[in-house]
């Protein structure tokens, strides 16, 4: 006696589309982006019974309402783009490095020991010059150290680099007690206010234009490094396959090592920016979480360091016009999270409509 056993075909398959025109992604992106804005429209009626124009402008006046918001602005965009450069080489290499946190930190943190130890014992310029190389060593050493066991010894570096932060914070923590000003207050305050020792020099009276510069010049740097070097090529092929570059010749421990010592330094410059420019102090909060939006920035500008610029915009818009929604409408933060959420929550699934296409079957048959 046999058995017909019928089942139905799916109502749509998913494939993997050609890489497609730089023009019709980028349209399905701002659809995507248009679409967010709708649905936080309307979100917006319904539970605030604010006009939704209303607060879209209060987040564009949030930005761009003066000029010393404009120029914070530029400030922040520059900090989240340095350290999205730091990662995208590891990254670009399938090296997951999660601790662009504590590599920042500690590239920090030796700026901050350097002015606060150095600082009317040394020309300011001899001291600057002691930071930078300072901070970029301490970065550089702290992302080395999960590559050496990566490439030794296997181990994972998702945990390793993500513990790693864990440790920069309990050491920057432990240096702000031992160095607090005044006493007991918990907190080092304005590291050399009185005689601006280690201070990085501002260009004109432009307060953050010099890191701008900076991380501009690094940014047309690692886009020729990652395109055009011949240690671009070789982090491209370790990337695809780790055999393949076996295979041709390549020394795969030896690329991740120096990739891993690249990326901590940048991550150090970042730090060097935020104690020497920035802030002129040290805290456990200084990276303010950039080390793990930037592997956000990162992966949407496809590990490109130009197109980054714009990513690093778009998230450094979204959470300072949330920020002034809160405040201007008296909401609490957690409204302006949700409109942040699900803005970047339709740009990220734009990329599924950009990588995949959808097949809809003409008829929805039945198959024995």
């Amino acid at each position: 006696m046999s058995v017909n056993h019928k089942k139905k075909e799916p109502l749509f398959h998913i494939a993997k589309r050609d890489a497609l025109p730089w023009q019709k992604a980028w349209l399905i992106r701002i659809a995507a982006l248009a679409a967010a804005l709708v649905l936080c429209g309307m979100i917006t009626m319904l539970v605030t019974h604010e006009n939704p124009f209303s607060v879209y402008a209060t987040m564009i006046k949030g930005n761009f309402g003066t000029q010393g918001r404009i120029w914070n602005l530029l400030q922040n965009i520059a900090m989240l783009l340095c350290v999205s450069l730091a990662v995208t080489p590891a990254f670009k290499m399938r090296f997951w490095n999660i601790g662009a946190e504590g590599q920042v930190l500690i590239g920090g943190l030796a700026t901050a020991a350097c002015m606060y130890l150095l600082g009317g014992k040394v020309p300011n310029a001899l001291l600057i010059l002691i930071m930078i190389i300072a901070s970029i060593a301490a970065g550089a050493l702290w992302a080395v150290i999960p590559a050496f066991f990566k490439a030794k010894f296997y181990t994972n570096e998702t945990l390793f680099t993500l513990m790693m932060n864990y440790v920069a914070i309990q050491l920057v923590s432990y240096f702000v007690m031992l160095w607090e000003n005044p006493k007991g207050s918990g907190k080092i305050g304005i590291i050399n206010q009185a005689t601006h020792a280690g201070w990085i020099p501002t260009i004109g009276k432009y307060d953050y234009l010099l890191n701008i510069l900076v991380v501009l010049l690094l940014t047309v740097l690692m886009y020729v490094y990652l395109k055009y070097s011949k240690h671009g090529y070789e982090i491209s092929v370790v990337g695809e396959s780790e055999n393949t570059a076996r295979y041709i010749g390549l020394n795969v421990k030896t690329v991740i090592i120096r990739t891993m010592l690249l990326s901590g330094a940048v991550c150090g410059i970042a730090g060097l920016l935020l104690v020497g420019s920035t802030n002129h102090t040290i805290s456990t909060t200084i990276a303010d979480n950039r080390g793990f939006t930037a592997i956000m920035v990162s992966w949407l500008a496809k590990f490109n360091p130009i197109h980054m610029i714009l990513t690093s915009f778009i998230l450094v818009f979204l959470d300072r016009g949330a920020g002034e929604i809160s405040t201007v409408f008296g909401l609490n933060q957690s409204f302006s999270d949700i409109i942040t959420g699900i803005i970047l929550f339709f740009i990220i699934g734009s990329e599924f409509f950009i990588n995949y296409q959808l097949h809809f079957l003409s008829s929805h048959k039945e198959v024995k």
